[in-house]
């Protein structure tokens, strides 16, 4: 055993020292009253809120996946990377650009990257908006629900795609608490921990903390450091709770986190076939890419978040009213590497170009760091060579960039997201134990946002953290899309549902939601020094003007139940899910335009794709119907449903990168069909042991689409074809303990990341080359994406131990076989390529835990 792990387990040994005397003490507390959601006697038993009301699983007529807090401890999941991996149907990428860049899929409809959440984040009966916090650790988990389907009469204009309901620990009458101490591969270390109880009659308070801290997967050669995916974080969470009277509770959170570490964790890859007869590396399956990487600008990722909240909640007697209160601000800002030097952005001098002093420094530092690197080895089919002119107009000694390289010749980048916002409801709530049930309420959110992106050339002198530096400076910006967005929301909601009968029920509910938005463009009205343009393109006519749209959309929902015996429950139901429209960045329409739209210009194509500075809000109407429950009293448990979603203006992220730099946007897709199949069926054997399954298949089908027209009947973009989950669990007692053992595999089918897909299309190499020292034609240029789909791949992952009531020790190894396959593709079309990210690979570790 090296130093390393004797030092890691020496710790975690000391950790659970100090915990021991505590459990000795407290070994005759009550029961945390919060640990009743755990191992139900039957899974009919597990009670959910998913609808905003206590019920059981199974009375609940809609497709829910319960995660319980036995399931949460004997996974060892925290965060919703972790837990959407146990959950058919859904997919998920986060982390590939930055820390709070997180998309979830649920059956087909994905929250684009840069526009609003398409699945509602709901922590103990508070509605986040941000969708940096979907994957932040949010305390100390109790359960897990994911509610499928459009949930916009729940819970508005975030939950087209569905709600994810997180309960946490509660205090009880009595003190505990526990910790657990995770040490792995990779330099891994992981601490969380909490402690609850009274400090008052009838006031109780939650302590929790967690770490974590990896040097991650990956290596830069040309920096010689873990900054690939590497990534340290840290949260405090705070929580009392208060009894105000007989009738009244007060519920007050208050949370900070941060995150430090990487960023743009991508490598490109060329899929250009005409090229490949010279390098078969430019014509490339995104799938056998070998990662790599060398940039020579160190990404960085901060993020910062605090927040706070208060619930009161009085009870009438005949009607419950529940009113809360959130304040939250994340600040996130990244640096990183460029993307453009193959289009020679920062050699316009050489190409004639303004001459000017940034011009030049930029021309000199990327001449003179491409002559010190000649050779150097890169990802095929890049190549450095005596110059940085690209191959194209140098054949014989020219270059050949793929982003992120380890010269100065690509530039640097700085983006910043930064959120304020306030949201508060008041809800009036049936009490009683009649055939109708009812509620009635009023939310009201405001956002403030900015949202900025900075290129800037890279003198050899580092990146500096400001959207604009002025020529002059070491790092003068060369480009820059900001604006300051303001939203506010109003809503008003209503539901019903009444028991007909004993057997037959129906609910009905609805919700209207007004989103006025407001933008203003925050970028200086200069010349770009490097090309002596505006520096953003919107601003050739002048500044650019403020603007502002009001969105609107009433989510009505119906609901069917019918229970045939006590232990079944056929269902049905439909409704309108809602995404609010937006703003990109002021000046993406003109450069999209200019650059790929133009069609005259030599140098220029015309590539037929319509972005817009205002995108479309997202409608989506949905219909399932199913059956469930179970038999042999509770020991097989079944769910099997169908459904079909139909989705209006589907919001859709593009990656953009030219001569101009690089581009975010988000744009519609004006119709997309999706149905499927979902099942999950669970079995315990005999007591202690279970086994489990789901399987989900859904087919997708664009049916309309102005934005890239060419790309109808193709796939929905991030919508794995289907996925499959297997396990098993396994407890049995030895004694003085129990040996517990978990296996999980998932299986997630092929997906495509785009609308565009087995198609060719014209890049800026098409326009490129007849103007170019090769003088070919121009459809040699052209790109194939047929290699840019993500294969099928499974992961396995063990863990088994021992465990007691008081503390465990539990070895895991996650992805057993070392799968490598991709988190995320990212084609950039007219750029003839993708950006790939990989997914984690094979890490062993042990888990140390207390309990008291």
């Amino acid at each position: 055993m090296n130093r390393w792990w004797k030092a890691q387990l020496a710790l975690g040994t000391a950790v659970l020292a100090l915990a021991a005397p505590a459990q000795a003490q407290d070994s005759a507390a009550e029961p945390d009253p919060a640990a009743a959601n755990a191992a139900p006697e039957k899974d009919s038993d597990i009670i959910v809120t998913a609808r905003r009301q206590a019920e059981r699983l199974i009375d609940v007529p809609a497709s829910v996946s319960v995660i319980s807090s036995e399931t949460l401890a004997r996974t060892g999941v925290t965060n919703a990377e972790s837990f959407v991996q146990l959950t058919p149907g859904v997919t998920i990428v986060t982390g590939t650009a930055e820390a709070g860049d997180t998309q979830i899929n649920i059956r087909g409809i994905n929250g684009a990257r840069d526009a609003e959440s398409s699945v509602a984040l709901v922590v103990d009966g508070i509605l986040k908006t941000n969708t940096a916090q979907l994957n932040e650790v949010q305390g100390t988990l109790r359960q897990v629900e994911i509610l499928k389907g459009p949930q916009g009469a729940l819970y508005g204009r975030n939950a087209a795609a569905g709600a994810i309901v997180l309960t946490t620990i509660r205090p009880g009458k009595s003190w505990g608490g526990g910790a657990t101490v995770v040490l792995a591969e990779q330099n891994t270390q992981e601490a969380r921990g909490y402690v609850a109880g009274p400090i008052a009659p009838d006031v109780g308070i939650v302590l929790s903390a967690n770490y974590r801290k990896t040097d991650g997967f990956y290596h830069n050669d040309f920096l010689d450091c873990d900054c690939v995916d590497n990534a340290k974080t840290y949260g405090v969470d705070g929580r009392i709770v208060a009894a105000l009277g007989p009738q009244t509770n007060l519920d007050v959170k208050a949370r900070y986190a941060r995150f430090d570490g990487a960023s743009i964790a991508f490598n490109a890859a060329f899929h250009l076939p005409n090229f490949a007869a010279v390098n078969p590396a430019f014509y490339e399956d995104v799938n056998a890419h070998p990662f790599n990487f060398y940039s020579n600008i160190k990404p960085t990722n901060d993020q910062k978040t605090w927040e706070a909240s208060a619930k009161i909640e009085h009870d009438f007697g005949a009607t419950k009213l529940t009113a809360w209160t959130l304040y939250s601000n994340v600040k996130q800002n990244l640096v990183a590497d460029g993307t453009s030097a193959d289009f020679a952005r920062y050699i316009s001098a050489a190409n004639g170009g303004p001459v000017n002093p940034t011009s030049v420094a930029a021309l000199n530092s990327c001449f003179a760091s491409t002559a010190a690197l000649t050779g150097y080895p890169v990802n095929q089919p890049g190549f450095i060579g005596a110059i940085p002119v690209p191959f194209i107009f140098a054949p014989a000694n020219g270059s050949t960039f793929g982003p992120y390289s380890p010269t100065t010749c690509d530039g640097t980048q700085y983006q910043v997201r930064n959120q304020k916002d306030w949201s508060g409801e008041v809800r009036l709530a049936s009490n009683g134990t009649g055939p109708l049930s009812w509620q009635v309420g009023a939310y009201y959110l405001h956002i403030d946002r900015l949202v900025g992106v900075s290129l800037g050339a890279d003198l050899g002198q580092g990146v500096i953290k400001n959207l604009y530096n002025g020529p002059t400076s070491a790092n003068p910006t060369s480009q820059l899309y900001a604006d300051k967005f303001r939203t506010n929301v109003y809503a008003g909601f209503a539901s019903a549902d009444y028991a007909v009968s004993d057997q037959f029920k129906i609910g009905l509910a609805g919700r209207y939601d007004i989103e006025a938005r407001r933008a203003s463009n925050r970028v200086p009205f200069v010349t770009d020094p490097i090309t002596g343009a505006p520096l953003n393109p919107g601003q050739v006519s002048g500044p650019i003007p403020d603007q502002k749209k009001t969105f609107r959309q009433f989510q009505p929902k119906i609901s069917l139940s019918y229970r045939p015996t006590p232990d079944m429950n056929v269902y049905a139901n439909w409704g309108i899910g809602f995404k609010a429209g937006g703003f990109n960045n002021s000046g993406a329409k003109a450069t999209i335009d200019a650059s790929f739209n133009d069609g005259v210009t030599p140098g220029t194509i015309d590539a037929d794709v319509l972005i817009n500075d205002r995108y479309r809000k997202e409608r989506s109407s949905a219909f399932e119907a199913g059956i469930k429950g179970g038999f042999m009293n509770g020991a097989v448990t079944y769910d099997l449903a169908g459904y079909y979603t139909r989705i209006h203006d589907m919001q859709f992220f593009e990656f953009f990168v030219g001569s101009f730099g690089l581009l975010r946007v988000v744009s519609n897709i004006d119709r997309v069909d999706t149905k499927g199949v979902e099942l999950n069926v669970s079995v315990k054997p005999m007591r202690g042991w279970s086994v489990f399954g789901s399987f989900n298949v859904t087919d997708s089908k664009i049916k309309k689409n102005a934005s890239r027209p060419y790309t109808v009947g193709n796939k929905s973009p991030y919508t794995a074809d289907y996925t499959l989950n297997l396990g098993t669990q396994l407890t049995q007692s030895i004694g003085f303990a129990d040996l517990v053992a978990r296996a999980d595999y998932r299986l997630t089918g092929p997906t495509w990341f785009h609308t565009v897909q087995d198609q060719e299309r014209p890049t800026l190499f098409t326009a490129l080359l007849p103007i170019s020292a090769l003088g070919l034609p121009g459809f040699i240029g052209n790109a194939r994406y047929d290699v840019a789909r993500r294969d099928k791949f499974g992961v396995l992952n063990l863990r088994g131990g021992l465990e007691t009531e008081h503390w465990k020790v539990i070895a895991f190894v996650d992805n057993v076989t070392d799968k490598k396959y991709l988190n995320e593709v990212i084609p950039a079309i007219e750029f003839g390529g993708s950006f790939i990210s990989p997914g984690s690979r094979r890490q062993f570790g042990v888990e140390l835990g207390a309990k008291f």
